[in-house]
């Protein structure tokens, strides 16, 4: 018998993508190139971009570039809008990609193409009574701004993101409520490429990337809020449950520096509207000097958040020792001896996503929003065109009875959830088609070879109860 799990009655529910992921059509229309369109697909992607291994063109004679086609959501995105619909859907977290509406990111000018485009698929999603959420910023910096002015440790992209974000509020403000700024900012902390544009660089340059990105987040927080006071403006990071492996107090004040830094550093600054003192002296033991022009300590301190959301897939166990490692989504760490793992070695951790949603609501106090989770595996399509993905249902039902405690014996203030990939995509990580989310499959292999057609797995069916029923009953 299923655990009951009861939701708000406002309760958004829905799915989260992201543009480079799907889209496709990745120089069609006068979109520029993204620092996506030069990613590698397969296992090796991570490796091959932060070390430089693979240069920052195209090069089709020695890789795969999977983005480049995605699912091809640009030309069939009624299809699977209506999917989302029949699902019943009341919100879908997007990306706009920045190379759509300023090719090269410096322009003056928009591209036109670019705007129509989003604001078809806005209308689209409106025409079936679903809330679009979108995030500026999806890992798709334009890949001029990587090239030519280093990525965001230079300053001129703070100007240029102001330019970007005030064209597409300005655009869509009166049709979108819900707007996130970048997509989980704090895998910067890591010198992610995805996150910071940069490859390489030292952690003062890391650092100060964030620092403009902080930046860059509360003008757009300001400038959606003089159009419309009403729009909801939300942070985005990555949350890992902290785990010390054992009561060490070394390896407890290690787990909780790690905490710090990685699932509450970008929150806070976000959030709370200033630098937390542990990451001030963190910056002066460590030799890190940001520029921090005239102003903008008071600009983060006035344009705070409205709402923190956060994606969540695994914990993390830390260790002062070396143990069995396990695999994760930039943050690893040790073995977990009570959790499983899914194949790609993420450790599974209901009861860690309720600790998580308890730890930001207490820390912070401002809505929450799930716009990550959910069960990366290899789906097998059966003789007669069935998808059983039983396996990623009991995955979400555990998350959602966690999450329903949350709100009900927590009392914690959580609206929104969207499933990660609730359409099958290209993995970010990997660039792998066959690493699969969603609840409707897509008919294409890791080379892009494939019918594209659409498919309802099982888990289709049971996440429209789960919405029609507002919960699991």
């Amino acid at each position: 018998m299923t655990k009951q799990a009861v939701f708000p009655k406002e309760f958004l529910w829905g799915g989260a993508t992201a543009a480079n992921q799907l889209e496709g059509a990745h120089d069609e229309d006068g979109k520029g190139l993204t620092i996506a369109d030069v990613s590698p697909g397969g296992k090796q992607r991570m490796k091959l971009l932060m070390t430089g291994e693979s240069a920052l063109t195209i090069d089709y004679d020695t890789y795969t570039y999977p983005n480049h086609v995605g699912i091809d959501f640009y030309h069939r995105y009624k299809e699977d809008i209506a999917l989302f619909a029949e699902m019943g859907f009341k919100t879908f977290r997007m990306s706009i990609s920045w190379a759509r509406i300023f090719p090269n990111g410096d322009e003056i000018q928009p591209n036109e193409a670019g705007l129509k485009f989003y604001e078809e698929v806005i209308d689209e999603l409106l025409k079936h009574g679903i809330e679009p959420t979108i995030t500026m910023s999806h890992y798709e910096t334009p890949l001029n701004l990587v090239k030519n002015y280093g990525g965001w440790k230079n300053r001129e992209l703070i100007g240029l993101f102001e330019r970007y974000a005030r064209t597409i509020l300005t655009r869509f403000h009166k049709k979108v409520k819900y707007w996130m700024t970048f997509n989980e900012i704090n895998t910067g902390v890591f010198g992610s490429f995805f996150s910071v544009a940069m490859r390489n660089e030292s952690a003062e340059n890391n650092f100060q990337a964030l620092h403009n990105q902080f930046v860059a987040s509360s003008l757009a927080t300001k400038i959606a809020h003089e159009l419309d006071s009403e729009l909801k403006i939300g942070c985005m990071s990555i949350y890992a449950t902290m785990y010390a492996y054992d009561c060490n107090p070394k390896t407890v004040m290690t787990k909780d520096l790690q905490n710090r830094m990685f699932n509450y550093f970008c929150n806070d600054v976000q959030v709370r509207g200033e630098y937390p003192t542990y990451a001030t002296k963190y910056f002066e033991q460590n030799g890190i000097q940001l520029h921090i022009a005239k102003g903008e300590l008071e600009l983060l301190k006035n344009h705070p958040v409205d709402y923190l959301s956060f994606s969540y897939y695994m914990s993390a166990t830390v260790s002062t020792e070396e143990k069995e490692k396990t695999a994760g989504n930039f943050f690893g760490g040790a073995k977990n001896p009570f959790l499983e793992a899914s194949e790609w070695g993420w450790e599974i951790d209901p009861v860690g996503l309720r600790i998580a949603l308890n730890d930001l609501y207490q820390r912070y106090e401002v809505p929450l929003y799930i716009s990550e989770n959910g069960l990366g595996a290899i789906d097998k399509v059966e003789k007669d065109g069935t998808i059983n993905d039983d396996y990623r249902i009991a995955y979400l039902e555990k998350h959602l009875v966690e999450m329903s405690k949350a709100i009900n014996e927590d009392g914690v203030d959580l609206f929104a959830y969207t499933p990660w990939g609730c359409i099958d995509l290209v993995s970010a990580s990997t660039g792998e088609m066959s690493k699969r989310y969603g609840f409707i499959y897509g008919d294409l292999d890791d080379l892009g070879e494939g019918t594209m057609a659409r498919t309802k797995k099982k888990s289709f069916t049971w996440y429209q109860n789960v919405i029609k029923n507002n919960g699991l009953v």
